[in-house]
């Protein structure tokens, strides 16, 4: 039985092109993903799903020269792209990580996985949007392979394509979903810490550079520490509009 985190990962974007790539605390935003997702305890192995096309093509330098699993699949049907890239590498779990979170909660990410292994559910999350109370950008999600098979054989609208767990929210009654909610300190729903546009890489920057030193990974709790004691840095990317 393995947990493998897939990071799903590509060039384009309609708010910020190449953002994955982009310089965040001495390494690219991807490198910063990835070293997140290797420290969550409970995963196994590390994987990064991005696209055929050939604007995708550093992501896959990138992954060589790194030394790690890369897959290459559908860029617009991201759920086929998991479900082969789980199939390659047998996952019986996959955790699903995108590339635009480099504050992924090591900590909480590995108790999701946790809760997962021992309840036995089909799906577990701390997702903001599904009301974990985490802050935008640093919450997981997790599925068996059961799951994620189920989805990509019955889930035929676009969402449920574009989106990995989407079937399985829209279906709750087949699916057992466990949630986990942020812990105390951390239920900060409010915060947005996910990269979609330059004023959210601006404060993204800035909080690795007051918390990155050494090329250490940033604490999620030393996070809203710091935007707590400085809340005019909120103001950076407060106007943002979630899609």
């Amino acid at each position: 039985m393995s947990v493998v985190a897939i990071v799903q990962a590509r060039m384009g974007s309609s708010r910020l092109p190449g953002k994955v790539l982009r310089e965040l605390g001495g390494k690219t935003v991807l490198e910063q993903v990835v070293a997140r997702s290797q420290a969550i305890s409970g995963v196994d192995q590390v994987l990064v799903a991005t696209s055929t096309l050939p604007v995708d093509d550093p992501l896959e330098d990138l992954s060589k020269r790194n030394s790690w699993s890369c897959f290459r699949g559908s860029e617009s049907d991201v759920l086929d792209r998991f479900y082969r890239a789980a199939i390659e590498v047998h996952a019986s779990h996959v955790l699903r990580v995108t590339a635009d979170c480099p504050l992924l909660a090591i900590e909480e990410a590995g108790a999701v996985i946790a809760r997962h292994l021992a309840t036995g559910a089909a799906y577990t999350h701390g997702i903001t949007v599904w009301g974990s109370g985490m802050p935008l950008g640093t919450g997981a999600e997790i599925m068996t392979f059961a799951a994620l098979e189920r989805s990509w054989r019955e889930g035929h609208e676009p969402k449920h394509r574009e989106h990995v767990d989407e079937y399985i929210g829209d279906h709750p009654e087949l699916f057992p979903t466990e949630r986990v909610d942020a812990p105390p300190g951390l239920r900060r729903p409010e915060l947005r810490l996910t990269l979609d546009t330059e004023d959210d890489l601006t404060l993204l920057r800035t909080i690795y550079e007051r918390l990155g030193a050494n090329g250490e990974l940033v604490g999620l709790r030393d996070v809203v520490a710091l935007l707590d004691r400085e809340p005019a840095l909120l103001s950076i990317n407060a106007h943002v509009v979630q899609r």
